[in-house]
């Protein structure tokens, strides 16, 4: 499995966090930006992780944003995507589950990285039930 990963300025952090929690996984990832913590417009990434996962370039996608809302918003304008912010493992249960959810999109500023790892470990191994 290929991950692709975005985040705007409010995200970085979570995001870095991210990749080494999917290193541990044995997940690979492409991390597509940013590579700091200086504002940036979130729309160039989440239409950079969305475009790689529509193309199949990439299997998922994680988002991370200050509330992972502008993400997820972004994210669905491309065609094939289906994104939506998620705050806690049993909605990403659900959204896997139930609405084939691609594309991850988290809150930087709300979750802590523990919960952002248990989240992205539901996202990651929950099937769609078809």
């Amino acid at each position: 499995m290929l991950v692709a990963l975005g985040a705007d300025h409010a995200g970085f952090e979570l995001k870095e966090a991210l990749k080494r929690a999917l290193d541990a996984r044995g997940v690979a990832w492409d991390d597509v930006g940013t590579a700091s913590t200086s504002s940036v417009d979130y729309p160039d990434y989440a239409a950079q992780v969305a475009d790689a996962v529509a193309a199949g370039r990439a299997d998922r996608g994680i988002l991370v944003c200050g509330s992972g809302i502008g993400m997820a918003i972004a994210a669905n304008k491309v065609r094939g995507i289906r994104a939506a912010a998620i705050a806690d493992v049993e909605s990403a249960v659900v959204a896997r589950e139930h609405n084939d959810l691609n594309v991850l999109a988290l809150a930087g500023r709300r979750t802590g990285i523990a919960d952002a790892e248990r989240i992205v470990a539901a996202f990651l191994d929950t099937p769609f039930a078809g």
